[in-house]
């Protein structure tokens, strides 16, 4: 039987390389992918799934099944269904929990939207997702186990409450949390499946050229650096990368972009974005807190670095987030403003633009 283990990727994280040293990347689902024997005798799937997937409980896995992560020939299957000769059965199931104590914060949400399924965060920059190496509390994660912890479903225990993806720590926008575990692995398909829409702003250095394109490549961890992701060619290392981007509106010598993502690896759009010569406007990790584009002039070297003051992190937003609510099987969308860090910068850009001689 041929048994093979894939990753599922997340939404960019800042904070993956400071929390951990073991290279664990953090995410919180992972894909597993079995081949039936020719000779596979009539197995319920739950059976069959208990026997291949380490710590799965055999409740876990039907709970997988009813939100319809399980597939059989890409078909979504129920926990009774007879697992047969050359099936090849894909599921995706959470990571088991990691051991670190959540202590409840009273920190304040912007929450955008919240029922008895789910709620939409808008996370402000600076904010860690999730607890991890250098950071135990202020995070995300701290804040969620404050706003739950009178909720009968809510497990203290549960070091990702409802986390189905995450952002980078200095990137703002918006998150979904599941309030069940059907929920989380509903949504964590979706995420998965490419069914989601996920929209982001950022600022770049340059105009990138064309207008309106693709970048791909595969990324992965630097080599030389583990705190900074890369693009490879296809084929070497890491794992394949799409991002769709549009040029909303030049401004100068940067400009304003939106990305649609159709992965969601770490780094992404930060270590695409560098790859085609167009980093985003202050990111250290990726050489955009440098002045990349414009004059020698003191007094433009006064008004970037003004800029980078007014917003010290890197220009990105995560402005839309879109997908099929787990409970009433609709598709819901969210939209969230720029953050004004990012629109004061916009607006400093307009006036320079304008005010230079014709």
């Amino acid at each position: 039987m041929q048994d093979y283990q894939e990753e599922f990727e997340e939404l960019e994280d800042e904070n993956y390389s400071e929390e951990t040293t073991d290279g664990e990347s953090g995410q919180f689902y992972e894909h597993h992918s079995f081949t039936a024997d020719s000779g596979q005798s009539a197995l319920r799937i739950d059976k069959f799934l208990v026997n291949r997937i380490e710590n799965a409980s055999r409740s876990k896995i039907q709970e997988a099944a009813q939100a319809g992560c399980i597939r059989v020939n890409n078909q979504p299957v129920k926990a009774n269904y007879k697992v047969k000769p050359n099936d090849v059965v894909s599921v995706v199931m959470s990571y088991p929990p990691r051991e670190i104590e959540i202590i409840p914060q009273d920190i304040p949400l912007n929450i955008v939207f919240e029922d008895d399924t789910l709620v939409i965060i808008n996370k402000d920059p600076g904010m860690v997702v999730h607890p991890g190496y250098g950071n135990y509390t202020g995070t995300l994660v701290n804040a969620l186990a404050w706003h739950f912890k009178d909720q009968p479903w809510f497990n203290s225990d549960d070091p990702r409450p409802g986390l189905v993806h995450r952002i980078d720590k200095d990137t703002s926008g918006l998150l979904v949390i599941a309030k069940t575990e059907e929920a989380k692995m509903h949504l964590a398909s979706q995420f998965f499946e490419k069914t989601s829409t996920r929209t982001y702003q950022a600022i770049v250095w340059g105009a990138p050229e064309p207008e309106e394109d693709t970048i791909t490549g595969h990324i992965g961890r630097s080599l030389k650096d583990r705190k900074q992701m890369t693009v490879f060619s296809e084929g070497e290392y890491g794992k394949p990368a799409v991002t769709h981007y549009t040029v909303l509106e030049k401004l100068g010598y940067v400009s304003l972009v939106e990305c649609r993502l159709e992965t969601g690896r770490t780094h992404q759009i930060r270590a695409h974005f560098k790859y085609i010569g167009h980093p985003l406007f202050n990111d250290e990790r990726y050489g955009g807190n440098q002045i990349l584009k414009g004059t020698t002039f003191t007094k433009y070297k006064q008004f970037v670095e003004n800029c980078f003051s007014i917003l010290p992190r890197q220009a990105l937003h995560a402005k839309t987030l879109g997908f099929e609510h787990p409970k009433t099987g609709k598709y819901i969308e969210f939209n969230s403003e720029l953050p004004e860090d990012m629109t004061t910068v916009i607006e400093k850009w307009k006036n320079y633009i304008a005010s230079r001689p014709q």
